[in-house]
């Protein structure tokens, strides 16, 4: 059958089975446009094309299948580069397809040309400039094959203009539709190996402070039911890094909470005091690890990771496996009944005890606000947490709503938080939101945010409206550029130096309604229930709530930059 590029480009997406496109129409990528129309695919116009990089992270993350965004040449596909770089970082599966000039246009400094092939190379997975339309729906097959096997991440697909326009000879070609994918060199190992997991099996049985430092591996590799099996043979101890909240329930006896620079002073401890870290999808962060000298220094570490590269990277392992995360755990599983588990280790009733002692004596606490002060970003948390389904999505900006955001949610479902982890992007939570509703309709899907990230990337409410996806926002408005705040009173002697950001320009309340939300202000404990229980009764456009909160309350736990893990701080001047 003869067809042309655009067309080939659309239906090869069909038949990997995309859903939904997030993207921006403009001149180079103009000619696939056409026939989305004739497309059973769903195109959502975004405002901004970092939104749709966002959106399509945030359907990743909410689905588990890639999400897809196309943008054209020059400034959309630089527009995106964030959203790439998020997604590399945060081991996200994408495929971003950017538009690019005619063939014999590229390197003439073209009007809105920029080599993105270039540009990306360190932040992708794999990247490809098609330069045949013949190549197009072998290229598709294989981006898609690359972003989500192995460690995940995104794929971008340049296309030149000419290739996919149907009114230039160098768009025809006979379609064909590749069954399988041959990329030589390219085999990610699944499975571990049988003799380093009855290794790994071995340490976990000698050991008597064991702690599971679960990672977001764990939640890409859909390893969470393995993950609990695997806690529950051993009674071992969990933590679950800001990548793997949910992987398994915060109520879970077992459950540590959030290890890090904001974990809870228990999952910190006994990661520090521990003499085995199973690692599992995890890569020793730096805000895991704090400094990485003092960190857990009496334990053994065993670590199993998708991607080879991470093993010793940062922590030499005294065994580490390569491998699928789900796989490998329940290789484990076998390993650790073959060798007697649960009845052959040693007795951990003291260790378990110290633990218990902790969770006791470190509560996560805040002080509640007096009347007449503003409200305190953990009690508007706390309150919206209970007052939503328990399987509700969270979608995170990055800041101090972020950290809050983790802490005083009840995670009881895996794939339930979205946030930027590696990456640190502000302004990621409301398109992410939009994208994880997107996905996931049938889920109630809330954005908490900062007033400082919503200013970013606000504008997709109005593709929210316009789309009718009814994701709900809460602004934990403290007037500054929080987490910047707190560090500068922390470390910079009070010198707040350009982190003010005003309580009232812009009115998120009216700016809200100008987009097609509906906008709300709230201003005291009282009014903090009744706003959103009015928020969850509407399901028919989005909403947006303006919690006005103390910008003096800061995020503790804290381990602060450059510190051992030791030295963590429960509360301002404590340790």
């Amino acid at each position: 059958m003869t067809t042309n590029g655009g067309a080939a480009l659309i239906k090869a997406l069909e038949l990997e089975g995309v859903d939904t496109i997030f993207g921006l129409p403009g001149g180079a990528i103009l000619p696939v446009y056409d026939p989305i129309i004739d497309s059973p695919i769903r195109h959502i116009l975004v405002r901004h094309e970092q939104g749709a990089g966002h959106m399509a992270e945030g359907y990743a993350q909410a689905t588990g299948r890639p999400g897809v965004a196309m943008v054209t040449s020059g400034p959309g596909a630089t527009n995106i580069v964030t959203p790439i770089a998020d997604a590399f970082m945060d081991s996200i599966p994408l495929v971003v397809i950017t538009g690019q000039v005619a063939t014999a246009a590229i390197g003439t400094d073209a009007f809105q040309e920029v080599d993105i092939v270039g540009i990306t190379r360190g932040i992708t997975k794999h990247n490809e400039l098609v330069t045949e339309a013949a190549d197009i729906p072998r290229v598709i097959r294989e981006a898609f094959h690359i972003a989500t096997t192995g460690r995940p991440g995104p794929v971008l697909v340049d296309i030149p203009k000419d290739i996919v326009d149907p009114t230039n000879p160098r768009s025809a070609m006979e379609w064909y539709w590749p069954e399988t994918v041959d990329l030589p060199g390219y085999h990610p190992r699944v499975e571990g190996d049988p003799a380093l997991i009855e290794a790994a099996a071995r340490l976990i049985l000698a050991s008597e402070r064991p702690v599971v430092y679960a990672g977001g591996g764990i939640l890409k590799a859909r390893a969470a039911e393995a993950l609990r099996e695997l806690a529950e043979l051993l009674d071992i101890p969990v933590v679950t890094t800001l990548m793997a909240r949910g992987a398994i329930p915060d109520d879970h006896p077992l459950c540590l909470g959030m290890p890090g620079m904001h974990g809870n002073y228990t999952a910190v401890t006994a990661m520090q005091e521990s003499d085995l870290l199973i690692a599992l999808g995890s890569r020793f962060d730096d805000r895991v690890t704090g400094k990485l000298a003092g960190f857990a220094p009496d334990a053994k570490i065993v670590h199993v990771d998708i991607d080879p590269a991470e093993l010793g990277k940062v922590r030499r392992p005294d065994v580490g496996i390569t491998g699928d995360a789900r796989l490998v755990i329940e290789e484990l599983i076998v390993a650790l009944k073959a060798l007697g588990a649960p009845d052959a280790q040693p007795d951990r009733s003291a260790w378990k005890q110290t633990i218990s002692g902790w969770q006791e004596k470190y509560p996560l606490t805040y002080e509640q606000s007096e009347p007449g002060e503003l409200l305190k970003p953990q009690f508007v948390l706390e309150t919206l947490r209970d007052n939503t389904p328990e399987d509700t999505i969270v979608a995170s900006g990055v800041g101090q709503h972020q950290m809050f955001a983790s802490q005083y949610w009840t995670f009881r479902h895996p794939y339930t938080w979205i946030n930027s982890g590696g990456a640190g992007t502000m302004g990621f939570s409301v398109p992410a939101a939009i994208g994880a509703k997107v996905g996931r309709p049938d889920r109630m899907v809330w954005a908490v945010d900062g007033d400082g990230c919503f200013q970013m990337t606000a504008q997709e409410l109005v593709t929210a409206a316009a789309e009718r996806i009814p994701v709900k926002v809460a602004i934990l408005n403290n007037a500054y550029l929080g987490m910047v705040r707190q560090w500068q009173e922390m470390f910079y002697e009070e010198r707040y130096s350009e982190v003010y950001l005003s309580p009232d320009l812009p009115d998120y309340k009216m700016w809200a309604e100008a987009m097609g939300c509906v906008g709300m202000r709230v201003e005291s404990p009282e009014e903090v229930l009744p706003a959103i229980e009015k928020a969850n009764s509407i399901d028919d456009r989005p909403v947006v709530i303006d919690f006005r909160t103390d910008s003096r309350e800061k995020v503790f736990p804290m381990v602060p930059a450059g510190r051992s893990n030791s030295e963590i701080q429960i509360g301002p001047g404590e340790s």
